[in-house]
Parts: structure tokens; C-alpha cells; sequence
């Protein structure tokens, strides 16, 4: 028979206590979360060496809706559009989806709308063929499916929906163009890019 003393009853109610919180502590350590969306602080892109950082994130919003979560990593910090376009190293924009549905349709309007507000007539018609090659990759999209979109300096953007990586498309303008869908002066939400340069970390 153990008779256990008031001091080990202690050590026994405390201890799991303790343990418990110190799991809860490490697993938050190292990403961030928004609602039900957690990501990681840091990634590495496949074929690189560069350690990129969670820059920001927020959500992309219509009407009064969440649409998906929108999040930039950057190898370094940056707060506007110009230093982000300035970084010539990897980058990575995470679209993680908590709407319903959004069809093929509405991404392609959407897609088309964002390069063609932030680029000039002919930057527009150089950059369409690889546009169109890039809207067909999207199928109707629903809650919980993730499209990551990679800059890798040595091929050109890698766009991969759900962990099944598309065909690169080649040329450091086209990410160009795609990065200003949310960061240019025609964002296609003001108050993500706000979010995805960082600026809710200064409030």
C-alpha cells in the first residue's frame, strides 16, 4: 500500500499543471495565428537556403466577408511596397481560404483585375500569356484549401495549391506583378497590405 504524503499529493496535482502550460507555451512559439489559420514564423522555400520571415498577415475581406487569409514572408523585414519589390531573394505569399467556395470564375476576374490595376497597358499585355497559364492552375477554391505562392530567384514563381506544385513560371516580372495584387497602389485590400507589410504590429 502507498500512502502518499501531503507534499506528494501537491507535487502530483502541480506538476501536470505546470507541464500542461509549458506544451501550450512551446507550440505557440514559432508561429502566429489568426482565428482557426496558424502559420509558421519562419519557412524555407524548396531550393533555397534563406531562412523567410512571417512579414504580416490579415485577411482579405468582400463586402463583410473573410475570404482567405493572406500572409508575406520576406528574408527581412520590411514595412512598404518598395523595400518588399526591392529584396531580391525568395518570397513567399500564403492564401489560406475560410469562405465556402470561391470559383474558378471569380479568381480569374480577380487575378486579371489585380495585374491590370497595377501595371502600365504594356506591361499588361507582356505579362498575359503567363497570367492565363497561371489562372488555369486555380480550381474552384474552398475553406481550408492553401495556395502558396514562391518566388525562387533561379526558376521564377512556383505556385502550389493544397501541397501538388504546379509548373514554374518563369521571370522575376511576373512576381513582381503579383506581389503588387495586395501590395501595390491598387491593392486589392488596403487594409490587408496594411497587415501584410506589418504596420498592425505598430499599434
Amino acid at each position: 500500500m502507498i500512502v502518499k504524503t501531503k507534499k506528494s499529493m501537491y507535487r502530483s496535482c502541480v506538476v501536470p499543471v505546470l507541464m500542461g502550460i509549458a506544451v501550450a507555451f512551446s507550440a505557440a512559439v514559432g508561429a502566429r495565428q489568426l482565428d482557426d489559420v496558424t502559420l509558421p514564423d519562419t519557412v524555407t522555400l524548396d531550393g533555397t537556403d534563406v531562412a523567410l520571415q512571417l512579414n504580416g498577415m490579415g485577411y482579405r475581406t468582400k463586402f463583410v466577408f473573410n475570404i482567405y487569409v493572406g500572409a508575406l514572408y520576406t528574408e527581412s523585414k520590411v514595412k512598404s511596397r518598395d523595400a518588399a519589390q526591392a529584396l531580391s531573394g525568395p518570397k513567399r505569399i500564403v492564401m489560406h481560404m475560410v469562405y465556402d467556395e470561391v470559383s474558378h470564375e471569380k479568381m480569374a476576374d480577380a487575378w486579371k483585375e489585380g495585374f491590370e490595376d497595377n501595371s502600365s497597358d504594356e506591361q499588361f499585355k507582356k505579362l498575359l500569356p503567363r497570367l492565363n497559364t497561371f489562372i488555369s492552375y486555380f480550381p474552384d477554391l474552398k475553406e481550408n484549401d492553401v495556395i502558396l505562392l514562391d518566388y525562387i530567384p533561379a526558376s521564377g514563381t512556383q505556385v502550389t495549391i493544397n501541397g501538388e506544385a504546379k509548373a514554374v513560371i518563369a521571370g522575376a516580372d511576373f512576381y513582381t506583378a503579383l506581389l503588387d495584387v495586395w501590395l501595390g497602389e491598387e491593392p486589392a485590400d488596403e487594409d490587408l497590405k496594411e497587415a501584410m507589410l506589418g504596420e498592425e504590429d505598430d499599434d
